[in-house]
Order: C-alpha cells, then structure tokens, then sequence
C-alpha cells in the first residue's frame, strides 16, 4: 500500500521544484545525474523520456535499454507486499497524473540480473506553467539491507566465512552464528527460528540451459534472499541449491510468515536469458529453537520440516513448512 511516511517532503519537493524550474534538457539532465537519487520523467503516455545514472546503478537497466518505453511495459515489474502487479491497473505514477496527488510507497523491483529488490518510491506530478499536469517524475532508493551487509562481507571474506559462488556466508560462518544465537535462546529465553530452503526442480535448470545458468541463478535466489532479510538476519549457503536463514528474535509463526514473502519473491524473480525468462520456484522447512537444541539438532528438525514441505506442496499447494 501506499502512504505518506517514507520520503521527506522537503526531499519531494525539490526534486518537483527542479523540474519546474529547469527548462533546458542539458540543464535538467545534468541536475538530476548529479542528485544521488534514481529519478525517471514520464509523458502524459507514460513514455519514459529521462532514465538518471543512479536509476541504472539501481535497478542495472541502462538508459538505452528503458528511455522511450512505457513504464507499463512493465521493466521494473513493481509488485506490492502482497505480490500484486503495479505497473498496469495499480500504477502510482498513473494514478498521480489522474488526481495530481503525490504518493509513497514501499514496492519491490524487479533487477535486471533477476532478483526482487526493495524500494521506497515517490511519484509527483509535473505541471506546466499553467498548472496542467503533463507527466510525472518518480524517485527511488534501495531500501534492502545489501549495503550493510557488503560491509560486512569485506571483512567475513578476509576470514573466508564467504561462498565465493554467491556472496553470501558459508557454512562456516552459519555454524558461528547459530551458535551465537542458541546461548541467547539458553541464557535469556529469546526466540529464534531457522529456515532451510532448497529450489524446486533445480536440475531441470542445469540440464535444460547449462551450469554457467545455473550459477547465475543461484546468485539471483542468494541476492533476493539477502537483499530482503532483516538486519540481524543471516542468510547463508550450505551447498548446491540449499539456503538456510536464522532468523533472530521470531518463533515458528513469525518465520513462516517471513518465509512465505521471501518464497514468494524468489518466484517473482526471473534470469532474463537470451530472450527467455528462467524462473526457479522455492521450498522451506522451518523449525523454532528450543532450549536444548545445538546446531546439528536444529538444523535436523528444520530439514525434517523442508521434506514434509516438499511432500505436501502437490497436495495443498504450500512450501513452507513448519
């Protein structure tokens, strides 16, 4: 949904007040490169007619790719929590052209290298000097946890806690870290839950378009999955196509519920590959840690969960497990 509480109005209003203002195209497209913030310019059409630098560092699609084609051609494939498609009937920037109303929202994009990224909007409408509207600007900004947890990684990978394959944490480094979180569950009683995921049909994919494939997409399942954890969360690999995330401070429920989106958003996530979209569904166990469990227990009860999961998925069509 969208709201009111994301962006500064200072911040909407600037970047509303520059493109009123500049009148020059070199003038414009110079201000708005130089912003620090993604920002794209429709038409009445919703023709994209400015795609900025950060834009692209954002979402990975260059201005080439984007500027003259409708935003309802659906690039970013904007989809909301509940996994509904923005970019035709639900579209922020159309309904801002329609009522004049700015808006904010919190959607998720869709990289050009696959994975599903978080993003705070705001769409406003652009007015000519007579007030009437004559098209939309809209700005982003990465809201996923990716940044902090690249810093992490520099120093995670000089300890080579780091799969080189994925740039996610190893096993190595998952062993130190649930460890760490079952004392607490021990000495304070806090909750903490682990989910192990595996893809459904992976070696489909490796037979049907090769291993450099595959690896590419097991690079974009790792970046969805890192790109929307929590900040205390770890996402890690164990091998092949096998995930597993500890998730801090959240009991069975909690973890499903988070497991759930994530799932969802691996199989709105696609590897754009030679004209073809490759798609990989997902399945997960999740397990509760209790008093006495270490490692190898929980991990053991999280498997047992993923395997009743995957037997069940035919029957009721759910692939999270508790």
């Amino acid at each position: 949904m969208c709201d009111t509480k994301y962006v500064s109005l200072e911040s909407s209003a600037r970047l509303a007040a520059l493109v009123a203002a500049v009148s020059q195209t070199e003038q414009l497209t110079d201000i708005l490169d130089g912003l620090g913030e993604a920002v794209y310019l429709v038409d009445r059409d919703r023709t994209i007619t400015f795609w900025n630098k950060e834009c692209e560092r954002v979402s990975g699609y260059s201005a080439r790719e984007v500027v003259g084609r409708h935003c309802f051609d659906e690039i970013l494939r904007h989809i909301d929590d509940d996994g509904r498609r923005l970019c035709l009937q639900l579209c922020p920037l159309a309904h801002t052209m329609r009522d004049g109303e700015t808006r904010r929202c919190r959607v998720w994009l869709h990289h050009r290298e696959g994975h599903r990224l978080p993003v705070r909007i705001v769409a406003q409408p652009i007015r000519d000097r007579d007030g009437t509207i004559i098209g939309a600007i809209e700005s982003f900004s990465d809201d996923s946890s990716l940044a902090s947890t690249r810093a992490r990684l520099v120093e995670m990978e000089r300890l080579a806690m780091v799969d080189p394959l994925t740039d996610v944490p190893n096993r190595r480094y998952l062993e130190m870290a649930l460890s760490s979180r079952l004392a607490e569950v021990r000495r304070y009683g806090v909750k903490v839950s682990l989910a192990i995921l595996d893809l459904d049909n992976f070696k489909r994919v490796n037979d049907c378009h090769g291993h450099v494939i595959g690896d590419a997409v097991l690079r974009m399942v790792a970046t969805a999955l890192a790109a929307n954890e929590r900040s205390e969360d770890v996402v890690a690999r164990l091998g092949g196509d096998e995930f597993v995330i500890v998730l801090p401070h959240a009991d069975e429920d909690a973890a499903v519920g988070i497991c759930e989106r994530l799932r969802m958003l691996i199989a709105g996530s696609a590897l754009e590959q030679d004209g073809t979209a490759v798609r990989v569904t997902a399945s997960f166990g999740v397990a509760g840690a209790v008093e006495d469990d270490d490692f190898e227990s929980l991990m053991q009860r999280a498997d047992e969960r993923l395997y009743r999961a995957k037997k069940r998925q035919n029957a009721v069509g759910s692939r999270v497990g508790p």
